[in-house]
């Protein structure tokens, strides 16, 4: 610990004696400072032993005493040495009574010794408590890198803790807590969430120095620091550390060598990564040929329990809108989910997935696979577990923000219906703001995931994703599921530009002869296949009489050259006929 003035006392060589002040010597010493100002405190920073020989005082005039020790305690001085012999034979009166009255020490200095030995004296004995808060911090580091290789991150923390006599929290890239040191800590690093929350928002390195103050269930209130820990703009994990008081020179040290540790643990290097990436890749393009075994041999450890349960692919992609696009007129452009992510993945929204998927799946301790190809990301994950689950939730927080931003948008004179950005108070405008004069610039995610499947089936999952993908991005959803097209209706499948351009050949003859007004021929079949060919009903619903309505349909048969009678004709007239009406809708 730094010099007191209960450790200059005791040195024997200085022979300071003390005449007021001695319930106050245990503070510490920042430095000795001699000065024979009548009023020194303009050059004190506070922390002060200073030394007088009362040059220019009248260290007899109790007044102007009382003024000059006030002063002393308001500039932080920590002790007052007065040098006896120099131009005073003893402390006078005044002096003691001043520091007495305002409980500042106050240290008789006998001629014999120096001011100069003083000043040596702190000086040293700073030095030796750098020396040993230095020594101290090395062997912090070899400890704490024993066990961050022995026990991982757990040794790590535990050690730290133990390092700074408090706890330490380690969160993932979400935010959530990873592990705790000691165990009690855990409810206290929960309530710290926001607070990582909002330190994940600035680029890495990143610090802060928060409250994390115990309720009526352990009555304390801690110091707590939070760093973030990674080298590039998004951090990938986050430590906390609590403690009673600020920490030392020696302890800042342990935190320092704990930050690079950590840093070096969960920001694994970018030629691994690479690596582990094309061994996915390698194993998805086995399954995706139908090489289970060859896929299960690559996979190894790495990806290998994730091939021995039912698995999900999940196909996700970042889509720009078609270029030129733009809202019509009068009208807010619709909300982007690239744009709903931009504060939290920094306009990647891939990326902002990979890294909620990545972070479930470490937490529950299961296997991710996750390929990005270009725009595209692939994902094969257990099926029930975190990694879909938090995809799941990671698609329904968009929807909802893109439809409070879609709300706000609406408001008339709101900053997307005007075209500018405008700014407000509320976190509403802001994010509606987001979305004005969208031209297209913005990524919007989509993605379509596989029902549960197995190696042997990876090409069929694999198609069942790109279709719920597909149906998603014209539905303008951010996630479909395969069940979602087995359990819902097969016209928003009927959207396809192939599709609709078959449509409207087929129906076109018919539509064109409507437009002379010679009959109503299109409504009229649609009415009578809704009736299954039902006359007297397609009839009633029409409001004509059947006779009418068999000769209209004589009529679409001659104008399309095919007969009504087969099967196949109806359900592609009638498919035609709700691809029409969807386009419509």
């Amino acid at each position: 610990m730094p010099p007191t003035l209960a450790s200059l006392v005791h040195h024997s060589a200085l022979k300071l004696t003390v005449r007021a002040g001695g319930d106050r010597l245990d503070v510490p010493v920042r430095w000795a400072h001699v000065s024979e100002l009548a009023d020194p405190v303009p050059y004190m920073e506070g922390g002060e032993l200073l030394l007088i020989t009362a040059l220019q005082l009248d260290a007899e005039d109790a007044e102007a005493m009382r003024r000059y020790v006030k002063r002393l305690v308001g500039a932080g001085v920590v002790g007052l040495g007065f040098a006896v012999g120099v131009n005073y034979a003893d402390i006078p009166k005044a002096v003691v009574e001043a520091a007495q009255h305002e409980g500042l020490p106050l240290l008789e200095v006998p001629r014999r010794t120096p001011f100069l030995a003083i000043s040596k004296a702190v000086s040293a004995a700073i030095a030796a408590d750098q020396y040993r808060a230095v020594t101290a911090g090395f062997a912090a580091q070899r400890e704490l890198t024993r066990q961050a290789l022995s026990d991982g991150p757990e040794g790590l923390l535990a050690a730290l803790a133990s390092q700074v006599d408090g706890w330490a929290a380690l969160y993932d890239a979400s935010g959530a807590v990873v592990a705790t040191a000691p165990e009690w800590a855990g409810r206290r690093a929960a309530r710290l969430t926001a607070d990582v929350e909002r330190l994940r928002e600035r680029p890495a390195p990143a610090s802060a120095v928060v409250g994390a103050g115990g309720g009526d269930d352990d009555g304390e209130r801690d110091r707590v620091e939070l760093h973030s820990l990674g080298t590039g703009r998004r951090p990938r994990a986050a430590l906390a550390v609590g403690t009673a008081a600020t920490l030392g020179t020696a302890e800042r040290y342990a935190l320092h060598s704990a930050i690079a540790l950590l840093t070096l643990t969960t920001e694994r290097s970018r030629s691994l990564q690479a690596a582990e990436q094309r061994i996915g890749a390698a194993v998805l393009r086995m399954l995706l040929a139908g090489e289970p075994d060859h896929a299960r041999a690559v996979a190894g450890d790495l990806y290998g329990e994730l091939l021995d349960a039912p698995y999900r692919i999940v196909v996700a992609e970042s889509a720009s809108p078609p270029a030129g696009a733009t809202a019509p007129e009068g009208k807010a452009s619709r909300p982007t989910a690239g744009a709903l992510v931009a504060a939290d993945t920094n306009g990647d929204p891939l990326g902002g997935l990979t890294e909620c998927l990545e972070s479930a799946a470490a937490r529950a301790g299961e296997a991710v696979l996750v390929v990005p190809e270009g725009e595209r990301l692939v994902v094969l994950a257990v099926d029930g577990g975190a990694a879909v689950g938090a995809c799941e939730e990671f698609a329904a927080a968009l929807e909802g923000a893109r439809a409070e931003a879609s709300a706000s948008s609406a408001v008339p004179g709101s900053a997307s219906g005007s075209g500018s950005s405008g700014s407000s108070g509320s976190s509403g405008s802001s994010v509606s703001s987001g979305y004005s004069g969208h031209s297209g610039d913005e990524d919007e995610l989509v993605v379509g995931m596989s029902g549960p499947a197995g190696p042997i089936a990876a090409a069929a999952a694999y198609k069942q994703a790109e279709q719920a993908l597909s149906v998603a991005r014209r539905r303008g959803r951010v996630l479909v599921g395969h069940e979602q097209l087995a359990a819902g209706s097969v016209v928003p499948l009927l959207a396809d530009d192939a599709v609709r351009a078959f449509a409207d050949g087929l129906l076109r003859p018919l539509y064109a002869h409507d437009a002379t007004g010679r009959g109503d021929l299109v409504a009229s079949l649609r009415a009578w296949l809704s009736r299954h060919g039902q006359w007297d009903a397609a009839a009633a619903d029409l409001g004509v009489h059947r006779h009418t309505l068999r000769y209209r349909m004589r009529r679409v048969e001659e104008i399309l050259g095919r007969s009504l009678d087969d099967p196949d004709v109806r359900m592609e007239l009638w498919l035609a006929l709700k691809t029409t009406a969807a386009v419509g809708e």
